[in-house]
């Protein structure tokens, strides 16, 4: 008994065992809920089941920070609630994209939800190589901060200057290598990722990747792309890996339930990317004011960063009330 306790209290990341375990049963529970149980066949999500499924994560998400802040200390809770709201935040913008990917490749709603969720499989440990890698790189090397806080200050002011910028996925160099190695049928196949096909050249059969696997892995590579704004962003408020991986994961989860109806309404959110933006430039800037005014207390950028992003929330509302759904189509 004695020797599975020290197992279970062996130190992982700066975290006992145990506490990580937590967090990963939870992460399996829902993971197997949302597959196994809400989601066993494919169907089309509507608005009303995102918006209730969305609501369900948040409450998961909020009431692990309640326990990260009942058992690790405030300091540990008011991170943890600032890396979600600021993933949260940035993930929105991943939608939109996300949205066009699925556009440019005519994928059905009812085929949607079979993406995302592997999508999410592949989020989880791309974020898990990324924050051990940068709480490594932390621990050898202090300076690496200032060069997450230039990164992220240079970021939000190319993410002001570009807020009105649409992504051409047609033109993606990922996209482009993807169709020069794999054959790509030229329509979907169900629900299928790969499927077998006779050769053109040869008669024989052989596999072929359908558009649905060209979405997902189009959907991984935007993920990682957005990772290297998020990541540092959180880094920026924490160096503590359990907090930074833990509210990026709870809040990517709750994300892809959201997804349907963000989809459904994101014209309306046309001005949060300026407020982003400014979350972005305010964190950088924090880590080169620590030698003038101090490290700034987590309750304060906790506070500064719900204040920009509802303002971009509220203000996005108002200016684009009474507009009709843009739609993306295919180019």
């Amino acid at each position: 008994m004695e020797p599975l306790i020290e197992l279970f209290n062996t130190p992982f990341l700066g975290k006992a065992a145990w506490i990580w375990g937590v967090f990963v049963a939870v992460v399996v529970t829902l993971l197997v809920l949302d597959l196994g149980v809400l989601h066993k066949n494919d169907r089309e999500i509507e608005v009303k089941e995102s918006l209730l499924l969305s609501a369900g994560y948040i409450s998961i998400a909020v009431l692990f920070g309640v326990w990260v802040w009942w058992f690790l200390g405030a300091q540990s809770g008011t991170e943890y609630f600032t890396g979600f709201l600021i993933e949260k935040s940035l993930s929105m913008d991943n939608v939109f994209v996300i949205a066009l990917i699925f556009s440019y490749f005519a994928i059905p709603r009812q085929y949607q939800h079979r993406v995302l969720f592997w999508g999410i499989l592949g989020v989880i440990v791309l974020r898990a190589i990324m924050i051990g890698l940068g709480a490594t790189l932390i621990s050898q090397f202090s300076w690496i901060l200032y060069v997450f806080g230039a990164f992220l200050v240079l970021t939000g002011i190319k993410m002001w200057l570009v807020a009105d910028h649409m992504p051409d996925i047609a033109e993606n160099p990922v996209l482009k290598f993807l169709r020069k190695r794999l054959k790509v049928t030229p329509g979907l196949h169900g629900n299928a990722f790969f499927v077998q096909q006779p050769d053109p050249a040869t008669g024989k059969p052989v596999r072929w990747a359908t558009p649905l696997f060209l979405a997902l892995c189009m959907v991984e590579i935007i993920d990682l792309v957005f990772a290297v704004d998020s990541v540092p962003a959180i880094f920026a408020i924490t160096s503590d890996p359990f907090i930074v991986y833990t509210s990026n994961i709870f809040a990517i989860l709750g994300l892809r339930a959201l997804y349907f109806a963000l989809a459904a309404m994101i014209h309306r959110f046309t001005y949060l990317k300026y407020a982003l933006a400014l979350v972005l430039v305010f964190i950088g800037s924090k880590i080169f004011l620590v030698g003038f005014i101090g490290k700034t207390p987590p309750a304060i950028s906790l506070g500064v960063t719900f204040a920009l992003i509802a303002g971009g929330v509220l203000f996005s509302m108002w200016k684009t009330r009474g507009q009709a759904p843009v739609a993306l189509t295919r180019p």
